[in-house]
């Protein structure tokens, strides 16, 4: 077996999780991991190491997840489960948008981003958002979409992109509180 085939299938367990983060689907996230998996492996010749392997692998598995992405709105309707939380979160506020209690200052984002322990409890949170809400704010925090590209994949209004990502952040600050800047 080739040294480049070895480096590849090496992070084929970080392809997984990411995958898995943004799809919601574990079969889906594995079809997405071996399609890459199999394109990498067929486009050696293309990787000049001028980047990282594993950034190299992540630009083609975005392209393969997007394709997954289009491919499960085509074949199912997505959830419309995303409404449940909307109680909970306006509970948090007066009736003119204020916090009924402010949110605790966090000691130092900056040096818990650098710690792995907060993205395992990152996904952890981003794993108990309703499926739709997770991939918006997927698609446009990580991946860097566009409102437009992500209203014309989750097949959503503008508006709805914007309340489901306005919800994502609140539900992810509160889990992100509970479970890693409250812990004492």
């Amino acid at each position: 077996m080739s040294e480049f085939r070895n480096r590849v299938e090496s992070e084929r367990a970080y392809l997984l999780r990411y995958a898995t983060l943004q799809l919601r689907d574990a079969a889906a996230a594995e079809d997405a991991v071996q399609e890459t998996l199999l394109a990498a492996l067929a486009g050696e010749a293309s990787f000049a190491g001028r980047s990282n392997l594993r950034t190299w692998l992540t630009g083609i598995l975005k392209h393969k997840i997007v394709d997954a992405v289009r491919r499960m709105s085509r074949e199912t309707a997505l959830g419309t489960g995303d409404e449940e939380g909307a109680a909970q979160f306006d509970a948090l506020f007066d009736e003119r948008g204020h916090w009924l209690e402010m949110p605790s200052a966090w000691p130092d984002p900056d040096a818990s981003l650098t710690q792995k322990q907060f993205f395992a409890v990152l996904e952890d949170c981003l794993a108990k958002l309703p499926a739709k809400t997770s991939r918006a704010f997927m698609m446009r925090e990580h991946m860097g979409f566009e409102t437009g590209e992500i209203c014309k994949e989750l097949a959503i209004t503008p508006t709805h992109c914007w309340v489901l990502l306005h919800r994502a952040r609140l539900a992810l600050r509160l889990c992100l509180e509970m479970n890693w800047f409250g812990k004492t």
